[in-house]
């Protein structure tokens, strides 16, 4: 069969390669597995129950998920086969946006995971003129369970009805609204057609090494973001087993469990990983500290395509059998690739990890564009580091004059709901301007060299692109999170958030008594001077213009949950120089 539609994916698996564990979620402490088949048939129950609640064509539902689970996928498809749409909603956003997101989109249901979730819907329905009901995935006490949607679609009379629905449903109709996490304003709606998503989906699938029978993957990244969504219709084309993380924290424990083959990875995440494994190496001694190190910096050195010549290459091996093997069991000892997007990744992670037998392959791309435009492949000679890979078929890449990266294909978004003037304000004909600048190698790769949006200006008229410098100053292990300002300023500087763990271990092997709260950290002469000198190495490798001249230390961690980080662990700007405004202050106004 073909797919055209994203209810497709689970049927072409199912006449393809069904899996007796297509979807894998923990519950009650035991990895539970969801048939193809049975997959299928609870989607079916869904598309039935719904028609029995009046959902019409066009009609929206919202899921929220504090953690990715079956229910999800389950629900994605009973709800896109009958010719409704999906609304999914980042679950860490505020209940102000779970009302406007409600209300803006007019959805008449609403599915959610946890206690936490419902409290906060619960706040709002009653300022929601279209919101129905809300069902709820765990057992919460006065709350409808979504198991009773499931036992009222047990009845098979209007599978009939379900089947006339998935048929009249074109590939051109919207699929999804994705709102945006709202870092400035109101979130936007991304309306996104069937086709959009999966043209992107079949057009990303062969950049990924993805092997089929016996492959599993490890999902964590929120199913409500693009990335991982179209991840998941890719795992499921290619009837790859997908096994759902409990959460962040628990990532090394599943990982341990599943040992996958694959998983997708945000930069900040492999940050943390690689901290860990050097601060476990820090904690060697003798020889086996020498040779951690040692293979960590033949790593550093890493080239792709035997380019560093033989005698590298036996040091690599060599590099391999006694070190990096160990940093693989840590990861599953399965684990062959990763692939990483929505930030930048620093070069030096992609190449330790592809050295150690881990390929990272980057890519980039916005949920306005389904979301991939383009993605490294090892295979092919298409793997080129410090780049975001070529772009993928039928998506087109253009530079326009003042460097912002255009895109143009099948993925390119219907537009922002119910904002035909925002959606004019992005589009030059069939281009999408991605807000992105960004320069084509002459080899087709595609290098991004900072968001239009945050480059700017000093006051001394000096362009500055905060994200190159912040790449660079974070690969200190000092360093937890960073953001460079200075617009209109004369000079660029920096809020700084220590990593207050580290610099706990540092201070202990210098017996430093620098406190033990992240407020004292943050004030501690030795800390700061020991910070500064990070930072004034990292300025090396920039003009002067761009070279950190003040910092401030933050007292606390930047966390999503208090609205600093986005759900992919991206910096919200606006939101942390808000809330930092006396540091910034104190930057600049001796300066």
């Amino acid at each position: 069969m073909q797919v055209t539609r994203l209810f497709d994916f689970p049927y072409y698996q199912l006449e393809n390669n069904p899996l007796p564990d297509a979807l894998v979620s923990k519950v009650d402490g035991e990895w539970t597995p969801t048939s193809t088949i049975e997959y299928i048939n609870q989607a079916n129950a869904i598309s039935r129950a719904l028609l029995k609640m009046g959902v019409k064509p066009g009609d929206k539902i919202a899921i929220i998920s504090s953690s990715n689970r079956t229910e999800w996928n389950i629900m994605d498809i009973g709800v896109l086969q009958i010719g409704a749409q999906t609304i999914p909603i980042y679950p860490t956003s505020s209940k102000e946006n779970y009302e406007y997101i409600f209300n803006h989109s007019e959805s008449t249901y609403c599915f959610l995971s946890d206690q936490e979730l419902y409290d906060k819907a619960n706040a709002v329905i009653g300022n929601c003129d279209t919101l129905k009901e809300i069902y709820s995935f765990e057992e919460i006490e006065g709350c409808k369970n979504w198991k009773e949607v499931l036992e009222d679609g047990a009845d098979e009379s209007n599978q009939n009805e379900v089947e006339k629905r998935k048929e009249a449903v074109k590939e051109t109709d919207l699929a999804t609204i994705i709102y945006t996490s709202g870092t400035t304003g109101t979130p936007k709606g991304v309306m996104l057609s069937h086709k959009n998503i999966v043209s992107n989906t079949l057009d990303s699938t062969p950049r990924l090494p993805l092997k089929g029978d016996d492959t599993k993957v490890l999902s964590f990244l929120p199913l409500c973001h693009v990335f991982e969504r179209v991840l998941i219709y890719i795992y499921q084309y290619n009837s790859l087993s997908i096994y759902y993380a409990e959460s962040i924290e628990k990532m090394p424990e599943n990982i341990k469990e599943v040992k996958p083959n694959f998983m997708s990875v945000v930069p900040r995440l492999l940050e943390k990983i690689y901290d860990k494994i050097i601060a476990k190496g820090a904690d060697l001694t003798g020889i086996k500290k020498m040779l951690f190190f040692w293979a960590v910096n033949v790593g550093e050195q890493y080239k792709p395509y035997n380019a560093n010549g033989w005698w590298y290459e036996k040091k690599l091996a060599i590099a391999k059998k006694l070190i990096f093997v160990k940093w693989r069991e840590a990861l599953g000892g399965e684990i062959n690739t990763m692939v990483s997007g929505s930030a930048a990744l620093q070069p030096r992670l992609t190449r330790i990890f592809t050295a150690a037998g881990m390929h990272i392959m980057e890519g980039y791309g916005l949920t306005e564009t389904s979301p991939v435009i383009s993605v490294n492949q090892y295979e092919g000679g298409l793997f080129k580091i410090g780049t975001v890979g070529k772009a993928i078929d039928n998506v087109e890449v253009k530079i326009a004059e003042d460097g912002e990266i255009l895109i143009k294909g099948p993925n390119v978004m219907m537009g922002y709901y119910k904002n035909d003037e925002m959606t004019a304000s992005v589009m030059t004909g069939d281009y999408f301007h991605t807000g992105d600048k960004g320069e084509l190698c002459e080899d087709g790769f595609l290098k991004i060299t900072g968001r239009k949006k945050e480059i700017f200006k000093t006051s001394g008229g000096k362009y500055i692109s905060p994200v190159l410098i912040e790449n660079v100053v974070k690969q200190s292990r000092f360093i937890e999170q960073i953001m460079v300002v200075g617009e209109g300023e004369k000079m660029a500087a920096a809020i700084v958030q220590p990593n207050f763990e580290f610099c706990q271990e540092w201070a202990k092997r210098h017996e430093i008594e620098i406190g033990e709260t992240t407020e004292e950290i943050s004030v501690h002469v030795k800390v700061i001077e020991r910070i500064n000198e990070e930072i004034e190495e990292a300025n090396k490798g920039f003009g002067k213009w761009e070279t950190i001249k003040k910092f401030e230390l933050t007292p606390d961690v930047w966390t999503i949950d208090n609205n600093c980080l986005t759900p992919t662990l991206k910096p919200k700007r606006a939101v942390i120089k808000e809330k930092y405004m006396d540091l910034y202050n104190k930057i600049y106004s001796n300066s």
